[in-house]
C-alpha cells in the first residue's frame, strides 16, 4: 500500500498539470486534475481579464494554441503548499518554466516563458482537484512568435 502524504498529493497534481499538458493529454486534464470550473488567470501573458472557465474551455484554448508546436516541455520546482479549511483546500505556488519546439519555425526553433504558478487545490469526491489557476509571466526568450 502506498501511503502518501497531502502535499506529496498536491505537488503531484501540480506535475499531472503540466505533464499532461506537454503530452497534449487533454482528456486526462478535464477528468484528473482540473475542477469542472476553474477560475483562469493568465492576463499577465495577454490572456484577457480573468474569469472562471471550464475546464474544457481551457483545454479547448490550449489545444488551439499549441496547434502546430512539435513540442511542449514545462519544469516546475520551488513548490511552496499551504493547507487550510480543515486542509482540504490548498494554496500553491511553484516557478515554471516551458519550452516550445517548432521544427518548421525559420527565425528559431525555441521560445521559453519563465514565471510562476498561484494555484489553489480542493479535496473533492474524486481527489484532489485545481479551481484556481494564475500564471505570472516573467520573461520570454527566444522566438516568441515561433515564426
Amino acid at each position: 500500500m502506498e501511503v502518501r502524504t497531502k502535499r506529496e498529493a498536491v505537488i503531484e497534481l501540480v506535475n499531472k498539470l503540466f505533464v499532461y499538458t506537454d503530452s497534449k493529454q487533454w482528456h486526462l486534464l478535464i477528468k484528473d486534475v482540473f475542477k469542472e470550473k476553474v477560475f483562469f488567470d493568465m492576463s499577465s501573458m495577454g490572456g484577457g481579464t480573468p474569469k472562471e472557465m471550464t475546464a474544457s474551455a481551457i483545454c479547448d484554448m490550449w489545444r488551439e494554441g499549441f496547434a502546430g508546436i512539435d513540442h511542449v516541455h514545462h519544469q516546475a520546482g520551488n513548490y511552496i503548499v499551504d493547507f487550510y479549511n480543515d486542509e482540504v483546500q490548498a494554496k500553491v505556488f511553484c516557478y515554471a518554466v516551458a519550452s516550445h519546439f517548432k521544427k518548421a519555425a525559420t527565425l528559431g526553433n525555441t521560445r521559453e516563458f519563465v514565471g510562476a504558478y498561484e494555484l489553489h487545490a480542493s479535496f473533492t469526491d474524486f481527489g484532489w482537484r485545481i479551481d484556481k489557476f494564475k500564471y505570472d509571466l516573467k520573461y520570454i526568450t527566444g522566438n516568441a512568435e515561433l515564426r
